[in-house]
């Protein structure tokens, strides 16, 4: 541990640090840092002194509070050290205000109560148990219409469980499963399939299918609630939807109930305001706790602050908490962060998967929800017009009271839910015991001897004959298949996120969910079987419910079950026209039950909780899609009221949608709605679960260990297979709307970082794909020029980011690189500062390109360490992309020579190197100011250059005077492919010989066409050798003058002797040696000027000086001289003398 050099603590300062030991310090006349038993230190903003082991020291036992709230790696944590606190030397600083706090605790991990006298604690927010938290909220959302008004009917329709008796060719039956594909003329071909899935249809439409209509409902929403176990349990599960926005500038304060504590750097602080004095909130529901640290010395660390404060607001779906986060105070206002926990689906998937597949799914889900206000709606309507109809008061016709009923009923549950939800809790426990209370009603029914009135409309008390009747199915209706069964069923065992969507409120999420999920699946589960074969065992199918059709028992003409009981149905069971019975009278647990009025008011309780639940869930999940803002239009629908930020518009928005799907009144037409979208959302969840499992990210450490990842793929592939399996074209529309949401957000890259799933898919598949690329040779085929740049700061050189970043988009790797010079610990802290900045400034560019920074004593050492670092295996650079020195003739010598010198690194190492010169100045970071704050210099004004403009019906001059490998021809090229760049003309001018144009013109010609780059414009220049121009001489010649030796053709020995200290000055020897090759840089310049001053771009072999035989300030006098004056850029390109190109196909 780091020990601070300070003195040992008074007294009255030992021991366990409370609040008002804090507020007292000042008030009892100690100097700060006495009182802290401490020397005044110069720490970091999020580090205080403590007593950890008897003794001061600044590292810190580990503590919750250092990893809540944290998000990204390397982020600054609340109270811990940082490196540079445990490493450095301490500094005494009189001014600093080293404030001494409680020792951590290890119980609970939670920051404790105030201890002062006569204070009572913060009073702690209700939490709930797995109970009463998650079990009876998911029964009761599982638990709705359809368990009353249409398992009854379902039973009817599938049968309990059985075969039915199958008609034999010849006489006598035969099972289903005696029936093979050969019976349809199928020998197990390949053309044989489609027969094959026939029969499979087939056999299901013929067996008893009830149970396992209720199994595989089951089946599914239990893979998914082990993976909605596993999701929920890894970590805590907390919405990320954000509401940024200005508050008011307030004094740093610490302030816990009604107590403030003020933390300042000078004796003149403010004193506390009152709470009704500040725009913080009240007491009763805020919770706020402040720590503030201002340091003097340093002044990127002044105003630093880091609060956080908690703010709990019950409603229906969640909870919600007011987070004030990380804010610097130079000249910006602080900002809030609005979390609500009502994600639900939404969340799970999106912090999981990814924004991608999150805010589609979140959308489908929110439209389920809204659909399924309208269904259980419809079920209590349909229960009232029932008993309207009973008493014959109908008010108009029984399709209209429907409608007329619904949407009063869903008037009055919006008016309750704008109201307030405070009483939700009982309300639940509730409406979970009026229904337990109704299932007791229903099976004392069933043994009650029935009556007359309940014998004419179908119900004999438990039969056996009844049983084997009920036990086959007998369809009946368009409804009459299987998965049109199973799609008016499954909603009834939906509603297990009840539990996930309220973790922010239970004790024990880790635990609660789990066990309170898959608990209420298994006792839901065995309700519906047991209702199932209960009431088929006790209710035939079709009863006309008249007194009259009772006749003596055998009577002759008299066909069906009931005959054997003295009952005659079987006039309307012939025509189809029966009111009562299990396959046409909904309200069949009604009639059975000993007491009908509590099987209704369990009806109410199912319908109307599950109804409300999901009017306030779907635009709670819906205003957390708006404030993650990753769709445009719908912001709109976000925005919260009141104390509890309530959605008001979203809650207009689904009353909207509910009173629409009302009108339709018929609730076998929407239940199937609601399956497809909620099998989709299911098929999304347990995908999240496998696709967090088979990415192996060590973040994926979920609490709840019963879990598979391929029973969550199969959860998955069964969902998608039943949404086919039910409609075909819905599931392909849900589909459909999945995809393109999906490709929105792609195409948008929403800025959120949540950690998913996505991203570690990403690393995998990059690590897995860099390693295999390191098996594969390399071929001329697949060369790909990717390029180191040299920047400094991409800001400061746009053009040449822009200019690199257009060839390799999309395409091959591009590095912006920067050599920070200078004393390492001085430049560090930039380093680390302004990275994030600089690769937030080329996404907002739109640059597909990494940055990366390296500290070195000078510029040649920091670009041979990027030359031999930058990359990964081979994904490597082969090119050195850089900037001309435009000042070269007025720059320090040595820096001219680190330059030159650079350029000799690169072929040294095997580069290739591009050198661009443009007649504006490259350099713009005199009129760009350099930010150390990441996100100001992401937020700067973004320069345009010429290579972001449509550069319309002009040329592209390439220059290809030497043979380098084909790198000078290559880079025009991929150019000339990008959109800006397509409407401009290619020419290539080569060097020849006057006699011989036409037969060097042929031969170039040749060679293009062999390498199909489409360059068909090809011209000769023949007075290339030609002397240049006496005045372009002589330009040359004063060019060079400052930088002569003038040693008049000494010896060697003597010239080294004068050229000591000084290599790059130019010797006359040298100057008389590379005479020729300087007038040919000349001449060329001449050259370009006649024919290229239109160009819209110019590409030139660079001239390559030899290593030690010539000067740096006689190069760049050739530099200077071949690109003066030219008003296109100029790439100044040579390989490394290896091909780039090939016309071979092997």
């Amino acid at each position: 541990m780091s020990e601070l050099p300070c003195p040992e603590p008074p007294a009255r300062c030992r021991g366990r640090f409370t609040i008002s030991t804090l507020l007292g310090v000042e008030e009892a006349g100690w100097p700060p840092c006495e009182a802290a038993g401490c020397e005044g230190t110069h720490l970091s903003g999020s580090t205080l002194c403590t007593r950890t082991f008897g003794y001061n020291t600044v590292d810190v036992v580990p503590a919750y509070e250092h990893y809540a709230n944290s998000k990204g790696v390397g982020e600054a944590r609340r109270g811990r050290p940082s490196l540079a606190d445990l490493r450095s030397i301490l500094k005494p600083d009189p001014g600093h205000l080293c404030v001494p706090v409680p020792e951590p605790q290890r119980s609970d991990g939670l920051p404790s109560a105030d201890e002062g006298p006569g204070r009572a604690p913060a009073p702690e927010p209700v939490r709930f148990g797995w109970v009463k938290g998650v079990m009876i909220r998911c029964m009761l959302n599982i638990w709705g219409v359809i368990l009353y008004l249409r398992l009854p009917w379902i039973t009817a329709q599938a049968g309990i469980g059985g075969y039915p008796p199958q008609p034999r060719q010849g006489g006598g039956t035969m099972a289903p499963g005696s029936l093979r594909p050969k019976t349809l003329g199928c020998r197990w071909e390949w053309d044989c399939w489609w027969h094959l899935a026939r029969w499979v249809r087939s056999v299901l439409s013929r067996t008893a299918l009830t149970w396992l209509i209720i199994l595989m409902s089951v089946t599914v929403t239990t893979i998914t609630g082990l993976s909605i176990s596993a999701i929920s349990t890894n970590g805590k599960v907390k919405s990320g939807t954000a509401s940024p926005g200005p508050q008011p500038r307030r004094t740093p304060q610490i302030f816990r109930g009604s107590r403030f504590l003020t933390a300042s750097a000078d004796a003149t602080a403010p004193k506390p305001p009152s709470p009704s004095q500040t725009t913080t909130p009240s007491v009763a529901d805020h919770s706020i706790l402040l720590v503030v640290t201002i340091s003097q010395g340093n002044p990127e660390q002044k105003g630093i602050l880091a609060g956080f404060a908690g703010s709990k607001c019950p409603s229906m779906a969640g909870s919600c908490y007011l987070l004030g986060g990380l804010g610097r105070s130079r000249g910006r206002q602080p900002r809030h962060r609005v979390f609500c926990t009502a994600g639900g689906t939404y969340f799970l998937i999106s912090r999981s998967l990814g924004p991608e597949l999150g805010g589609s799914i979140g959308l489908i889900f929110a439209f389920a929800n809204t659909v399924a206000v309208a269904m259980h709606t419809v079920g209590f309507a349909e229960t009232v017009r029932d008993l309207l109809q009973e008493h014959d008061s109908l008010m108009v016709d029984p399709t209209n009271d429907i409608r007329i009923i619904g949407v009063v009923t869903v008037t009055v549950l919006l008016g309750i839910s704008l109201a307030g939800m405070e009483w939700e809790a009982k309300a639940q426990v509730l409406f979970f015991l009026v229904i337990l209370v109704s299932f007791a009603n229903y099976l004392v029914g069933t043994v009650i001897p029935a009556t007359a009135e309940k014998q004419a409309k179908g119900f004999f008390g438990y039969r056996a004959d009844i049983f084997a009747q009920n036990l086959v199915p007998s369809w009946h209706g368009p409804e009459g298949s299987f998965f049109s069964l199973f799609s008016i069923f499954f909603p009834s065992a939906t509603g297990i996120l009840a539990g996930a969507n309220i973790s922010g409120d239970l004790k024990d999420p880790a635990v609660a969910i789990p066990k309170g999920t898959l608990m209420a699946i298994f006792w839901t589960t065995m309700s519906y079987l047991v209702l199932s074969a209960t009431i088929g065992a006790c209710v035939v199918r079709d009863a006309s419910g008249s007194l009259n059709d009772s006749v003596p028992v055998g009577s002759p003409g008299c066909e069906g079950l009931a005959c054997g009981f003295g009952w005659n149905f079987t006039d309307c069971a012939q025509r189809q026209s029966c009111p009562y019975g299990l396959s046409n009278h909904y309200q069949s647990m009604s009639m059975v039950s000993g007491f009908g009025p509590l099987i209704t008011a369990g009806i109410f309780g199912a319908t109307l909780s599950s109804a409300l639940a999901c009017l306030v869930s779907a635009p709670k999940v819906f205003q957390c899609l708006c404030e993650d803002q990753l769709y445009p239009l719908i912001g709109f629908f976000g925005k919260g009221y009141g104390k509890n930020n309530e959605p008001i518009r979203g809650y207009m928005l689904t009353y909207v949608i509910a009173v629409g799907f009302i009108l339709i009144a018929e609730l076998n037409a929407i239940a199937p709605i609601i399956s497809n979208f909620f099998l989709c959302s299911y098929a999304l969840i347990n995908f999240s679960c496998f696709h967090a499992s088979v990415t192996n990210s060590p973040g994926w450490r979920p609490s709840f260990r019963y879990y598979s990842k391929w029973t969550a793929l199969f959860g998955a592939a069964i969902s998608v297979v039943i949404m086919f399996l039910l409609t075909w074209w819905a599931a392909l529309i849900a589909l459909g709307i999945v995809v393109f949401l999906l490709g929105y957000v792609v195409y948008k890259k929403p800025d959120v970082n949540w950690g998913s799933s996505m991203q570690a898919s990403s690393y995998n598949m990059a690590l897995s794909y860099s390693v295999g690329l390191s098996e594969v040779d390399e071929h001329i085929k697949n060369y790909r020029p990717q390029c180191l740049v040299l920047t400094g700061p991409p800001n400061f050189r746009p053009a040449l980011v822009d200019f690199v970043g257009t060839f390799t988009k999309n395409l091959s790797l591009m590095i912006c690189g920067n050599v920070l010079i200078g004393p390492r610990k001085q430049k560090m802290p930039e380093s680390r500062l302004t990275s994030d900045g600089h690769t937030r400034w080329l996404l907002k560019r739109k640059i597909k390109a990494f940055y990366t920074n390296v500290l070195a004593e000078d510029l040649r050492s920091g670009v041979q360490m990027l030359m031999q670092a930058a990359g990964l295996g081979k994904m490597r650079p082969n090119i050195l992309a850089l900037g001309y020195k435009r000042d070269w003739q007025v720059a320090a010598p040595q820096s001219v020579e680190d330059y030159v010198g650079i350029l000799h690194d690169a072929f040294d190492f095997k580069y290739g190197v591009c050198l661009l010169r443009m007649k504006e100045v490259l350099n713009v970071s005199r009129v760009v100011q350099a930010h150390t704050d990441p996100g100001e210099l992401a937020a700067e004004q973004q320069a345009s250059t010429i290579f972001q403009s449509q550069q319309g019906k002009k040329t592209i001059d390439i220059y290809w005077l030497f043979d380098d490998g084909g790198l000078t021809l290559l880079i025009p090229y991929l150019l000339g492919r990008k959109k800006r760049w397509g409407k401009c003309k290619i020419r290539v001018f080569v060097g020849g010989q006057i006699n011989r144009m036409d037969e060097e013109r042929k031969a170039i010609v040749s060679l293009l066409s062999k390498f199909r780059l489409g360059f068909h414009e090809v011209h000769v220049l023949p007075d290339i050798n030609q002397k240049p121009r006496p005045e372009h001489i002589k330009r040359f010649d004063d060019l060079v003058v400052p930088f002569r030796l003038n040693d008049g053709f000494k010896d060697e020995a003597t010239v080294s002797e004068m050229r000591h200290g000084c290599p790059w000055k130019i010797s006359d020897e040298e100057l008389h040696k590379h005479r020729a090759k300087s007038l040919r840089q000349v001449r060329l310049n001449e050259i370009l000027l006649e024919h290229s001053q239109d160009a819209a771009l110019i590409a030139i072999t660079l001239p390559v000086g030899r290593k030690g035989g010539c000067p740096s300030s006689l190069y760049m006098a050739w530099l200077e001289s071949l690109s003066r004056d030219l008003r296109p850029p100029v790439v100044l390109t040579r390989g490394n003398q290896e091909n780039v190109l090939t016309f071979y196909c092997q």
